[in-house]
């Protein structure tokens, strides 16, 4: 199909440079160049996902909300900033294209003094953005550019936006191995799931789509096997977030295709692929 001008392209969103991805049914993406950090999804007539508004957009810190790219780290399970420092860096643009049936965006980000100042070692990242239809799909690339083997941990930290998260539930982990980190307890999830508290859990991924219904509203949630894990988190009323206001905790529901328990470990020249796609229903 023949490319489509002026569809999309770099817009400045909160005074950062962010590229967007706009189909002729309507439905639009915003990625910032910081972080290669998604913010708005939007499909079938509705925002997708969360963003908060307390959320800092000064080119350097973490963005609360949208999907925020987690790597080399998940968490606090190691010596780096809390999941990792690509997401408080500055990619760049590697390939856009447009059609009436399809958007794609590649965002890179290569090894250098920026990078070096956490890690040491050699790597290419890139974010693989394909916008469908009431579609979504992210693809995680990391290629091992070093002489030395790279182990990471990470996720795609996506942050859905929901009307009220008592009213939400989600569908598809019955029966996985589960970890509540809250209470530190082991189980084997059910289904579906209800959010009324603080609510922190690593599931074993499971191989059939999660489907997240709320507000009359139904969304499927696939991820590569490539993911061993899927998080669930929301934070509830009680625990106080300085990048997240009041209330904001009902407006959300983190769904996260991620690699928590054990690294992945990638030779010297090979890469790991791992991706997350969304689907309106």
């Amino acid at each position: 199909m023949a490319e489509l001008a002026a569809a999309g392209g770099l817009e400045l969103f909160h005074g950062l440079p962010s590229q967007v991805l706009n189909l002729p049914n309507g439905d639009h993406l915003r990625v910032l160049l910081h972080g290669a950090h998604v913010v708005s999804w939007v499909a079938g007539g509705r925002e997708r996902l969360y963003l908060s508004p307390a959320s800092a957009f000064d080119g350097h810190s973490a963005i609360r909300g949208g999907v925020p790219v987690c790597f080399p780290q998940f968490n606090m399970r190691g010596v780096l900033p809390k999941h990792g420092f690509v997401r408080n860096l500055a990619w760049e643009l590697e390939e856009q294209a447009l059609t009436s049936q399809q958007g794609r965006l590649v965002l890179r980000l290569l090894a250098g003094p920026a990078t070096r100042a956490f890690l040491p070692q050699a790597f290419e990242a890139r974010l693989l953005i394909e916008l469908s239809p009431g579609g979504l799909r992210l693809t995680l690339a990391v290629r091992n550019t070093d002489a030395q083997p790279l182990a990471f941990t990470g996720a795609l930290h996506t942050y859905f936006a929901v009307d009220d998260i008592a009213q939400t539930r989600l569908e598809g982990l019955q029966g996985q191995p589960e970890w509540d980190s809250v209470s530190d307890r082991h189980a084997l999830g059910t289904s579906p799931l209800h959010f009324n508290a603080e609510f922190d859990r690593v599931y074993e991924a499971a191989a059939q789509p999660l489907l997240l219904h709320e507000a009359g509203n139904t969304l499927a949630i696939a991820q590569s096997p490539s993911w061993a894990q899927t998080v669930v988190w929301n934070p509830g009323a009680q625990k106080v977030l300085s990048d997240l206001p009041a209330g904001g905790y009902a407006r959300m529901l983190c769904v996260e295709a991620a690699q928590v328990m054990a690294p992945v470990q990638v030779a010297p020249g090979a890469e790991w692929q791992g991706w997350q796609s969304l689907t309106v229903r």
